[in-house]
């Protein structure tokens, strides 16, 4: 299911009204949005006899709800925008969202320029029901010790439990089998997908919690242009970013670049990083087309530890690459891709010492690599019907050691590389104009662990007045990696993997031809063999259980030409708790446009947080209030201003690593 929602940007708005002007006060002049209206007194008195008609109030009354916000490829021929939605992970072919019997979110290309942060997590965080992702500063969030930018969807995720994908291809260290969560900048996407629930009957290991997915950018239509973002604020913070996008006949490409850094507001916080990104593309035919592209980032993060136990000198310096080539093929009846992906990274880090200590004499170094061939074919075989069979196979792995600063000398680690094969189909099936049904099966063998089935199953019932109805069961799984197996003292060769079941209804409807939109899902997760580590023995042992339920309500309305609202609201309860998921989620938020004018303002509210499970835990509430807004100066530039947390809360996400209090950043928009 995608949350319903309205199509313009700013803090989760979405991309209804693409003229941000006053053609409200010409009524003849038809204004555009998630389904056609005029923004003519008549129609909207219309509108609110429609509503009070046609509204299902129980749900209303809940509008703690919120909005995913969402996008509708500019590509796509489906007429109806207000029902019809297109989405690619879900299912590996672009789907109208309606026949999937599972629970997506959608941020588009507008709402993360909109956001004016060098990393897509902030966003996501307030946009997405369920979703928490941690962080310890105004930017980066570092590897290794006091590492922040750990993704948790409904309880589930934490280092290795929620599966990071770019276009489709999975994204996480080899060794460790964690997301690098510095990698996933605003300049690649497009637009993000984020699949809350289990997909590993898809995508396999990791997709326990769900799958958060990146689909890069390309320039649809002829032509080309720039990109310039030169912005800075509180703590010596720079951002800086350009992009070009260029199409020409069958050609299309990207090239980008960012460079990024803060002195952080703790002493021994700071973070640097440079990165870019290049995509070529070339149409062979109107059925089919390739595309290759490459991301390398480097950055160095410090760590000054938690308040009450700091470190001196706890330093990162890490460098991620990724590329990947892609033949894809689109008929009426068809679809499918090729591909092959290869990621790398080298990581060098200082472990660091106590205040008064005795700094380490070497220093930890790896190199890791993860790399696969992915392909898969959709076809229609009859009447509303749609097949896809795929095959993954991918190898991943690395090696570490210490290195002695002294004499250079080499201390090995782990060398270790793995490998992993699956099958898979799915089966989907229209009957009639009410009812969907999907169902599918995965075939997973790595080769340590052994063999996994993953099926799956769900309806989506099409009922009156635009109302869509969901039930769903998924299984997800997760391999143990290969630091949990080998690499230092809590290691356990013989760990098995980790293995849940998701069960799920939702609801949803639109009114107003798609100005209105309000949903809720209920779910309940049960899982066991989690790993957990023994800290008398040390040790790793397959030995917790996950049992988790909670609701998410989601709405938003598109109040005329230059307003908005939307919010969200999530509820968690775990048997058994689990850092960084909260046990409420709110979020609220507004946004006003008006010629060259673009304000948007929101508040989140956090409550029962956890930072420690340890004893009785300790938990966090807090509430955050943001705000942004910009002014075009001129048709090719204008400024922007934004404040965090202007309410200048003490809180912290993580244990000992206190938040920023207000911070403000101003810059530069610049487009020819």
């Amino acid at each position: 299911m995608l949350q319903p929602g309205l199509r313009n940007g700013g803090t989760g708005r979405g991309a209804a009204f693409r003229n941000s002007g006053s053609n409200c006060g010409n009524p003849s002049t038809p204004i555009v949005a998630a389904g056609s209206y005029l923004c003519s007194r008549t129609n909207q008195d219309r509108d609110m006899t429609n509503l009070q008609k046609y509204l299902l109030s129980p749900f209303l009354l809940t509008v703690s709800a919120g909005l995913s916000a969402q996008t509708l490829p500019a590509d796509s021929t489906l007429r109806d925008r207000a029902l019809r939605e297109v989405v690619v992970t879900g299912t590996r072919n672009a789907t109208d969202v309606r026949h999937l019997p599972m629970t997506l979110s959608v941020i588009d290309r507008r709402q993360l320029e909109e956001r004016y942060e060098p990393s897509i997590l902030p966003l996501l965080n307030e946009q997405v029901p369920g979703l928490f992702t941690t962080s310890r500063s105004l930017m980066g969030y570092g590897v290794s010790t006091g590492a922040a930018g750990s993704i948790t969807v409904r309880g589930i995720g934490g280092t290795s439990q929620m599966l990071v994908l770019i276009d489709g291809h999975p994204q996480y260290m080899g060794l460790f089998g964690h997301p690098i969560a510095d990698a996933y900048q605003t300049m690649l996407a497009e637009r993000v997908e984020v699949l809350r629930g289990p997909a590993s009957v898809l995508y396999g290991s990791n997709a326990m919690g769900g799958v958060l997915n990146i689909v890069t950018r390309q320039q649809q239509a002829d032509g080309g242009y720039t990109h310039i973002r030169l912005g800075g604020g509180s703590y010596g913070t720079l951002q800086t970013e350009a992009t070009h996008l260029l199409r020409q006949g069958r050609f299309s490409g990207i090239v980008a670049a960012s460079y990024n850094r803060t002195d952080g507001h703790r002493a021994d916080l700071g973070f640097e990083q440079a990165g870019g990104y290049a995509k070529l593309g070339y149409d062979f035919t109107p059925h089919w087309k390739a595309y290759a592209d490459v991301n390398v980032t480097h950055f160095n993060a410090s760590n000054p530890g938690p308040v009450s136990a700091p470190l001196v000198d706890n330093d990162s310096h890490i460098t991620r690459g990724m590329t990947s080539v892609a033949l894809q093929n689109n008929y009426d009846r068809t679809s499918g891709a090729l591909s092959f992906f290869y990621n790398w990274g080298n990581h060098r880090i200082d472990d660091g010492y106590s205040p008064g200590g005795t700094p380490r004499d070497y220093r930890f170094h790896s190199k890791d690599l993860m790399m696969g061939v992915s392909w898969y074919q959709s076809a229609t075989l009859f009447a509303g019907n749609r097949l896809t069979l795929g095959f993954d196979y991918q190898h991943f792995g690395g090696e570490s050691w210490n290195k002695v600063l002294a004499t250079g000398e080499k201390r090995p680690g782990v060398d270790k590389k793995q490998d992993e094969f699956a099958g898979y189909a799915d089966f989907r099936q229209s009957l009639g104009d009410w009812l969907s049904l999907n169902v599918g099966l995965r075939v997973d063998h790595h080769s340590h662990v052994g063999t996994e089935l993953v099926p799956q199953g769900g309806l989506a019932f099409h009922l009156p007045r635009q109302v869509e109805l969901r039930a769903m069961v998924s299984k997800g799984f997760r391999n143990p990696t290969i630091r949990e197996m080998y690499m230092f003292n809590p290691r356990n060769p013989d760990l098995n993997a980790e293995r849940l079941m998701n069960y799920e209804l939702s609801f949803t409807q639109r009114l107003l031809g798609g100005r209105l939109s309000y949903g809720a899902n209920l779910y309940y997760i049960k899982g066991d063999n989690t790993i957990l580590l023994d800290p008398t023995v040390p040790r790793y042992f397959n030995s917790g259980e996950i049992e988790n339920w909670g609701v998410e309500l989601t709405s938003a309305y598109r109040l005329d030409a230059h307003w908005d609202v939307d919010a969200n609201y999530s509820w968690l309860h775990m048997e058994h708790p689990v850092l960084a998921a909260p046990e409420h989620k709110l979020y609220a938020g507004i946004t006003f446009r008006d010629g060259r004018w673009n304000v948007a303002t929101g508040v989140q509210y956090v409550k029962d947080l956890y930072t420690s499970t340890a004893g009785s835990g300790t938990t966090e509430d807090f509430v955050l209030w943001n705000a942004r807004a910009s002014y075009r100066l001129c048709r090719f530039a204008s400024l922007y201003v934004k404040g965090e947390n202007l309410l200048a809360q003490r809180y912290e996400v993580m244990q000992g690593y206190p938040m920023p209090r207000a911070t403000f950043m101003g810059g530069v928009d610049i487009r020819f």
